[in-house]
């Protein structure tokens, strides 16, 4: 793993709790976690409150944890989404116990298994259709109804599953169900199907197969197979236990784990559905599962979003039982937190307008010094080019303002950071009435430190210089969508935020010319910014706000 923060402290929970009861017990003498996503998508960020939580426990008992990919639907699994869950997990700072693993690899045994279970007379192959099944399987109020073919004896099923593996029943036809107890007040044991006819090429097997199991048949015996002690999953998982239980309780296998639900992570203003996310990128909502908007980890990461803020922000907002909406702020909070402390300033003008020092000396150009980090000398002094011609932002510009108003007002000073005071003097406007030019005056007394004479400077605005300002595109993200909880809605595009991505062109101090992905820097006075790890590169920079100074929708919220 990557180097411990505080990020990475260990925080006691209720799975840690049994955790702890069991190794005391004797019942486990280590621990053996996994991860299993369906590389089916990009992951997001409820994934890795799932990565967090389970290599984390394996770190800290001394532990492993294994990376295997419940690969069951070849139908909507690609190998890149493989290689991006490996790549994810990686950046957010976990390696996994040997290789990668694949619930494919378990193919061969789990159709013995499947065998097993027809022969002991607990699985039947049934041709009803699905509509037929669905109206047989019952309401939550009503028991479902038992398949005409529940009963077929158990050489014939045999016979018929032989088939079905050899490829002579169309997609549909026909599918092996476990018989269980279509009475049973959940629903998962009303004879779930655990194999179906699917002719489809796998990332992992290629033709080899033309029947696959159903995920809550794999599932259980995947973790089986691989010796895992804690089965970890989310609370939609709580009655699917039963099966989980009933599986392994019938098959001759030794090891059976213990599953453990806890809450999934819903966060506001946001979608954590695969199928939804998926619909984003598809429609052209979004520019892909990378786009910084997205919750995806591979768009916040784009974002500028770090490691140790992730898991940070999956330690504050805790393991419980209790489903809840997390606020956006927090996630929010633990980037900004962190980046207050660690992010090196610079200078960047998002809106420019022209100012001119007309006392400055037209041929003169001098370095000023400036700090990367007010509060950690460590962090070094750069050289900030200044001459009289520079940009600053327009809205730190008004002809009459206020005594609230702490920027430049004509007739009125301020200080330029890391440099002089000026007065603005006089505007130039062009037909339409905009401003072109400021016209000020400097005090070349005040360089670095508050004037003599007693004058008091209240504002402090942020400058490039003209000249040596780099041109660069600066992309602001706000919430994706418009209401806390778009999943609820019918037509979540419709609750689409329009003002979710904001272009500037705008100009960076020279110090920032070959700025890389994934540095943040703080834009003073404007937010937290990174070299967009897709599109910027040296001579046509772009930049993606990670997040602002500070949190605006809080305070329009109250």
């Amino acid at each position: 793993m990557a180097e411990k923060t505080a990020a990475d402290t260990p925080r006691s929970n209720f799975i840690r709790q049994i955790i702890d009861q069991d190794l005391a017990s004797g019942k486990h003498q280590s621990v053996h976690t996994r991860f299993p996503p369906e590389p089916n998508g990009f992951l997001h960020i409820g994934h890795a409150k799932s990565i967090v939580l389970n290599f984390g426990i394996a770190q800290d008992y001394q532990g492993s944890c294994n990376l295997r990919f419940d690969d069951t639907n070849p139908l909507k699994e690609k190998v890149d989404y493989v290689n991006s869950i490996q790549e994810d997990v990686q950046w957010l700072g976990y390696t996994w116990e040997g290789k990668p693993r694949y619930s494919s690899d378990y193919f061969d045994r789990l159709h013995g298994y499947a065998v097993e279970l027809i022969e002991k007379g607990l699985a039947y192959c049934d041709f009803s259709s699905q509509e037929q099944m669905r109206e047989m399987r019952g309401t939550l109020k009503e028991p479902g109804s038992n398949s005409p073919y529940r009963d077929t004896a158990v050489e014939e099923n045999l016979k018929i599953f032989a088939d079905m593996t050899a490829g002579k029943y169309q997609e549909g036809e026909v599918c092996l169900r476990a018989k269980i107890d279509m009475s049973s007040p959940f629903m998962c044991m009303r004879d779930p199907v655990i194999y179906r006819v699917r002719f489809a090429h796998h990332h992992q097997t290629g033709d080899k197969w033309c029947v696959y199991p159903m995920y809550d048949f794999t599932h259980c015996i995947s973790d089986a197979i691989e010796g895992i002690t804690h089965s970890l999953c989310t609370l939609e998982f709580q009655d699917n236990r039963r099966l989980y239980d009933w599986v392994l309780d019938n098959i001759s296998i030794d090891c059976h784990p213990q599953q453990i639900e806890f809450s999934r992570l819903n966060l506001q203003y946001t979608v954590m559905s695969k199928r939804k996310l998926n619909m984003l990128v598809e429609e052209g909502k979004v520019s892909g599962w990378d786009d910084p908007r997205m919750p995806t980890i591979a768009g916040i990461r784009r974002r500028g979003y770090t490691p140790s803020s992730i898991r940070e922000f999956c330690h504050r907002i805790g393991v419980t039982k209790m489903d809840n909406q997390v606020e956006m702020s927090m996630l929010e909070a633990c980037i900004r937190d962190e980046l207050n402390q660690k992010a090196p300033r610079a200078m960047a003008v998002i809106d420019p307008v022209r100012l001119v020092i007309e006392n400055y000396p037209a041929a003169h150009e001098e370095q000023l010094d400036a700090p990367n980090h007010p509060n950690d000398d460590s962090m070094g002094v750069r050289q900030v080019p200044f001459a009289r011609e520079i940009l600053i932002e327009r809205e730190d510009f008004r002809e009459e303002a206020n005594k609230k108003y702490k920027r430049l007002v004509l007739g009125k000073e301020v200080r330029l950071r890391n440099a002089y005071v000026i007065k603005a003097e006089r505007v130039e406007k062009d037909a339409a009435g905009e401003i072109t030019t400021i016209y000020c005056s400097y005090d070349p007394e005040t360089l670095g430190k508050d004037p003599a004479d007693g004058r008091k400077v209240k504002g402090v605005i942020h400058w490039v210089a003209a000249e040596h300002a780099i041109a660069a595109e600066l992309r602001l993200y706000d919430r994706l969508f418009q209401v806390p909880n778009p999943g609820a809605e019918d037509d979540f595009f419709a609750t689409l935020n329009p003002e979710s991505l904001v272009v500037k062109h705008g100009f960076v101090e020279p110090s920032l010319a070959n700025a890389q992905a994934e540095q943040a820097y703080q834009f003073e006075r404007i937010g937290y910014f990174c070299a967009d790890s897709q599109d910027s590169q040296p001579g046509a920079l772009v930049f993606n706000q990670t997040v602002g100074l500070r949190d605006t929708w809080s305070e329009n919220d109250n």
